[in-house]
């Protein structure tokens, strides 16, 4: 896979209209579930990390 910058800002154009996508359509909705999180200890927040590194490592291996 030849990766260019390219490829690399279009990622980051991704990354960025699905991270604003929740807070766009419910900005309350979106208030709630960072309250959520911030209850949340470490080593939960840390585990998701995880999940969602390896979710991510999983899907450029079978799709990249």
């Amino acid at each position: 896979m030849d990766l260019d910058s390219d490829v690399l800002w279009a990622a980051f154009g991704l990354m960025l209209i699905v991270e604003g996508v929740f807070p766009f359509l419910s900005p309350s909705g979106w208030r709630d579930r960072m309250a959520q999180i911030l209850s949340l200890q470490d080593g939960q927040i840390r585990f998701f990390g995880l999940v969602c590194l390896l979710a991510g490592l999983f899907m450029l291996g079978v799709f990249g």
